[in-house]
């Protein structure tokens, strides 16, 4: 009789650094993942916050506003630093929101319609739940934690031609993985803007 092998556990969420290759991090930024460990740590960064430590990123060596809060999270997981701002219930949710000069029907469209959301939201894994014309969306999001995260976007029309754009996104890991999509969601909202009011 041959022993049987232990089931394996799930494997919980991945880290940053697992989920971005040091290609595309180099690619990005122009340094890989141990490169930019070495300059966290040669500015002591261990000693810094989620905040000063992407702001630094940003400022002093010109790294993008997602690509600053990237390296930022995957720096925070190697070193094994804890951040704070955790809902009562266990939860992290980011938010953002945008105005847009279009009306409801196009702006809800552009989450609905694979086509039209990847010419402004190319990352694969957005997976429509609900659809409800010029009203909102949810959806889940395959998220680079290794998750799958929710995505709700709400609708407050202005005007025929201009509508309020509310991004929830929640079940995210932790506050770091907060701010990462925080400006991850402030960057695509930006490019939707720029789509629809061509």
């Amino acid at each position: 009789m041959s022993e049987q092998e232990p089931k394996s556990k799930p494997a919980g969420p991945r880290p940053l650094t697992a989920a971005v290759s040091d290609d595309a991090l180099r690619t990005g930024t122009g340094r890989g993942w141990t490169d930019w460990f070495a300059v966290l740590d040669d500015w002591d960064a261990t000693e810094r916050s989620h905040v000063e430590i992407a702001r630094h990123l940003r400022e002093r060596h010109g790294v993008g506003g997602w690509y600053a809060q990237t390296v930022t999270v995957g720096y925070e997981q190697e070193r094994g630093l804890r951040a704070v701002g955790q809902g009562r219930d266990g939860s992290w949710s980011a938010s953002v929101s945008k105005t847009i000069e279009a009306s409801a029907a196009r702006v809800i469209e552009a989450f609905a319609d694979a086509g039209i959301r990847r010419a402004w939201l190319p990352e694969d894994g957005f997976t429509v739940r609900t659809h409800r014309p010029a009203t909102s969306v949810t959806a889940d999001f395959a998220d680079v934690f290794g998750g799958v995260s929710r995505i709700d976007v709400r609708l407050t029309v202005v005007n025929a031609d201009k509508t309020r754009l509310g991004v929830g996104h929640t079940k995210l890991p932790d506050a770091a993985a907060v701010a990462t999509y925080k400006e991850f969601w402030r960057e695509r909202l930006t490019g939707l803007k720029a789509l629809l009011e061509q």
